[in-house]
């Protein structure tokens, strides 16, 4: 198995990861909460944790990899009834459109994808065990409240001390918690809401709160403790706090040992996010883009480094991703399995051990690209296209890729081949100065043209 050092945000250092069970891995991934399409954000989280998990399972690891979606909460029942549709038909039909823009994007399903909504039964069990413990209770409007105060460690993951918290301005009012600090488990049915969204329990008919849902589905499907637990900056605190607390009161046992979150995309130099109006739909850009540019876009940045989003951004990560096809389209990579022991390879090995390090793992493929460049190697092409296919990368034939990525302006495959032959017509009758034209129409679309031996012409996208 390759040495793996991982930055563990409850440390706040790389430290180097060592399973609670020697062979296998246990990770469960904060998943969607399908009212909407997702958007670039998602797609971050998505490509992220597929890539975490795809060199896990390279290093020869075995992995369980557990992403959740989130199928009932307060945005949900909303756009539901502003939809005048069940709640059901809604999350049904937003799971497809994740599922198809995750498809797109090269991620891998998780092993289990669980829904909140079959996992209640779990949470009412963890928050009766919490209740009889002493830290929750039932306040006077009917919600089950975690009492933070009473969990010696809360605040360790974020760094932040109670005092901080109880200053913070992320800590609303409500005169019915034992503390401003609390945060709700269970919440009573309201009378105008769908019976759809509430089940009997010992406290009356309601729904868990946000944050019991991920406790019960990891807890259920990895065991009280397992090895790595991620998501977005964005739900460290206090998210994955409240999870800390959750699961280890009930349980009494540590509930993760390592922590990963990856960074904000940023627009403008904001978080990219729905609540700000700020964001693009994967589907959007999907219009614009290859999917495997977008892909390539995002690993390109250190999953902990912000990832700054903008048309220009795309555009060389355009560039770049044809840079790579274009060393593997005259060069048929050979039949060998990949070698590890190869100079590159060792070096792509060195890069993904140290905190999942893709943009000098990528720096390692452009260097193999020029190899192959310089000497059509098909070892070397071999290794090229089996070290991006760890990364979800190179893993079209060239020709598919040059002749289909999207442009946000390009010119369509069929539009550019009519092109082509009516440029190869003006050839036939000696009309090279139309045949020139329409040459430089196609470069000026972002098309350049290969004459080849024959009377062959190929297109590649510049």
């Amino acid at each position: 198995m390759h040495p793996l050092n991982i930055y563990n945000t409850l440390a706040r250092e790389k430290q180097p990861f060592v399973p609670i069970e020697p062979g296998r891995v246990r990770m469960y991934v904060c998943g969607m909460t399908v009212y909407d399409y997702c958007h670039v954000g998602h797609a971050r989280v998505m490509v992220v944790f597929d890539m975490v998990q795809r060199w896990l399972r390279t290093a020869g690891y075995q992995v369980t990899y557990v992403q959740n979606i989130t199928d009932i909460d307060d945005k949900i029942i909303r756009r539901a009834a502003e939809n005048g549709e069940t709640i059901g038909a809604l999350t049904d039909r937003f799971i497809r459109y994740m599922h198809e823009d995750a498809d797109a994007l090269g991620i891998q399903r998780p092993d289990h994808e669980p829904r909140a909504t079959d996992y209640v039964p779990q949470m009412l069990d963890i928050i009766g065990k919490l209740e009889a413990r002493g830290l929750a209770y039932q306040a006077s409007d009917g919600d089950v409240n975690y009492a933070v105060r009473k969990f010696p460690n809360y605040g360790r993951l974020s760094g932040k001390s109670l005092e901080d918290l109880r200053a913070g301005e992320r800590v609303a009012t409500n005169e019915a918690k034992h503390d401003p600090l609390d945060f709700v488990l269970w919440k009573p049915a309201k009378e105008s809401e769908p019976a759809e969204s509430k089940w009997d329990s010992k406290w009356g008919a309601g729904r868990p709160g946000w944050h019991i849902e991920c406790s019960a589905m990891s807890c259920a499907l990895l065991g009280e403790h397992f090895d790595i637990h991620g998501g977005g900056a964005d739900l460290q605190f206090p998210h994955h706090e409240n999870e800390i607390a959750q699961s280890e009161g009930a349980s009494g046992k540590t509930f993760v040992n390592l922590w990963m979150h990856n960074g904000f995309v940023r627009i403008n130099d904001e978080k990219m996010s729905k609540s700000l109006g700020n964001f693009f739909t994967i589907r959007d850009v999907l219009k614009e883009y290859d999917a495997e540019v977008v892909r390539f876009f995002i690993l390109r940045a250190h999953y902990r480094s912000p990832l700054h989003y903008s048309n220009d951004h795309l555009e060389d990560a355009r560039h770049s991703l044809t840079r790579l096809y274009t060393a593997l389209k005259d060069v048929q990579p050979d039949d060998q399995p990949l070698d590890w022991e190869e100079a590159h390879a060792r070096r792509f090995i060195d890069a993904m051990g140290d905190d999942f390090n893709t943009p000098i793992a990528m720096a390692v493929l452009f260097d193999l690209a020029g190899e192959v460049n310089r000497t059509g190697s098909r070892a070397m092409a071999r290794q090229l296209k089996g070290l991006g296919a760890t990364l979800g990368l190179l893993e079209r034939g060239a020709h598919a890729f040059l002749q289909g990525g999207k442009t946000a302006d390009g010119l369509q495959p069929e539009q550019i081949e009519a092109l082509i032959g009516a440029r190869k017509q003006a050839k036939a009758e000696r009309n090279f100065a139309e045949a020139d034209r329409i040459r430089a129409e196609l470069l000026a679309g972002g098309v350049i043209l290969e004459d080849k031996p024959g009377g062959a012409t190929e297109w590649r996208r510049a």
